[in-house]
């Protein structure tokens, strides 16, 4: 998704799906909690006036409307949280998993010796030395 777009001028506009049948107008764009960019769009889809939300980050904003590279069908069967609200960690795992998106699991801390002792390392290989027999 572009991220220079003011997720306000999203609100109103049209979404199509991948096969460019209307999948109906934007409600509500919801932005991540952690770095602010817009994430999800709920689509008031006409039917019995639901609302389906959408991830914005593989769709894309042509010629004033968003393309959204899923089937209608699949968009239409996700799982419904209501709008107005905010979307729970859980909630958003939810709909990652029914649009088979991966999840990047948080980053793994640096890599860091910090349980070994001072000076435990051979000039050598700067691995550990062998333990020393005692006399």
């Amino acid at each position: 998704m572009q991220t220079d777009i003011d997720p306000r001028n999203l609100i109103g506009r049209k979404a199509f799906d991948r096969n460019g049948a209307k999948i109906g107008t934007i409600d509500e764009v919801y932005l991540d909690d952690a770095t602010g960019v817009p994430e999800w769009a709920a689509i008031r889809t006409g039917l019995f006036s639901r609302d389906a939300f959408v991830p914005l980050e593989p769709s894309e904003l042509v010629e004033g409307t968003l393309q959204v590279p899923f089937d209608r069908a699949l968009i239409k069967d996700a799982p419904d949280f209501g709008v107005g609200r905010h979307l729970s960690p859980e909630q958003e795992l939810q709909l990652y998993h029914h649009y088979g998106l991966d999840v990047a699991p948080p980053s793994p801390p640096p890599d860091r010796d910090f349980g070994k002792l001072a000076g435990t390392e051979s000039p050598e290989d700067n691995g550990p030395r062998p333990p020393r027999p005692h006399p």
